[in-house]
């Protein structure tokens, strides 16, 4: 999710434009969750990755 999507409820404002220190605050925390390892991934590749881990660890349990 983005900020330009966001509109904050104490300003009515885009979280994009930072007007009051709400908008700030969640602009922030938004942008230091798009740097995590995960960031990148698309909800089904992790998907994938999951099933893959699955499927490995029933190859490894037989």
């Amino acid at each position: 999710m983005t900020c330009d999507q966001l509109v904050c409820a104490n300003c009515n404002g885009r979280v994009s434009d930072g007007r009051c220190p709400v908008c700030r605050a969640n602009r922030a925390r938004l942008q230091q969750e798009q740097n995590g390892p995960f960031a990148t991934l698309n909800p089904a590749v992790l998907l994938a990755l999951l099933f893959a881990a699955l499927f490995v660890l029933a190859l490894l349990l037989h």
